[in-house]
């Protein structure tokens, strides 16, 4: 499974980046607006950062809108993926760009009839929701789960993007569910590789070695 950082700060995906495990990042107006920069300026940098992906969307609500915005911003980096709403005027814009082979990520996807019409459609991504489905009862890994079998089912190239990443849980569970791809927030992807049982053995062969090192002399 592919792990995208879910953020659009700079200095955070810098830091990440060094690890070499994000595949990509994705963004959105709120997380762009919380850095109080200039929007393209912002993008191209992260795009300069990250190899893979990096999806910008849209502000628009007209698929004619929708798909001018989108031609510029896929003009920003080459590796921008332009990222639509779940709706109507969405699938019509998807439709329009997929034919222009700009890549697009279909966001907002609460349902399996969602996520399967942005497939045909023509969307290179989309991208489930899970804790706002969680936070109304639902069940968002479900829907995952769901989406994977239907697009095994009929061969769509789609790829999945868990969205919506709430804890730890989330990401280990829609990994098990075969998802292709975890956007994940900063705050839920240093506790990755976090766990208490590591930090007690690294303290306790710090103590041994010491104590070797103390007989030696």
């Amino acid at each position: 499974m592919k792990i995208f950082a879910d953020t659009a700060n700079v200095e955070d995906i810098k830091q990440i980046n060094e690890l070499g495990i994000i595949d990509g990042v994705t963004t959105n107006p709120t997380l762009v607006a919380r850095e109080g920069k200039d929007w393209e300026s912002v993008e191209k940098q992260i795009c300069e950062i990250v190899d893979g992906p990096v999806s910008a969307e849209v502000t628009a609500s007209e698929a004619p809108a929708m798909v001018e915005q989108a031609r510029v911003l896929s003009k920003w980096a080459d590796n921008i993926v332009v990222k639509i709403p779940m709706t109507a005027e969405g699938l019509k814009a998807v439709k329009v760009l997929s034919q222009e082979g700009i890549k697009t990520n279909v966001t907002l996807v609460f349902s399996a009839m969602q996520g399967l019409l942005a497939a045909k459609a023509g969307a290179t991504y989309v991208s489930p929701f899970l804790g706002r489905l969680d936070d109304i009862g639902a069940d968002g890994v479900e829907l995952v789960q769901k989406l994977r079998q239907i697009f095994d089912n009929y061969g769509y190239r789609t790829e999945i993007i868990a969205a919506s990443i709430r804890n730890y849980q989330h990401v280990e569970q829609v990994a098990l569910a075969g998802c292709d791809i975890a956007t994940i927030p900063a705050k839920i992807l240093v506790k990755l590789w976090k766990h208490p049982l590591t930090d007690q053995g690294l303290v306790a062969f710090e103590k041994d070695w010491a104590e070797f090192e103390r007989l030696q002399k």
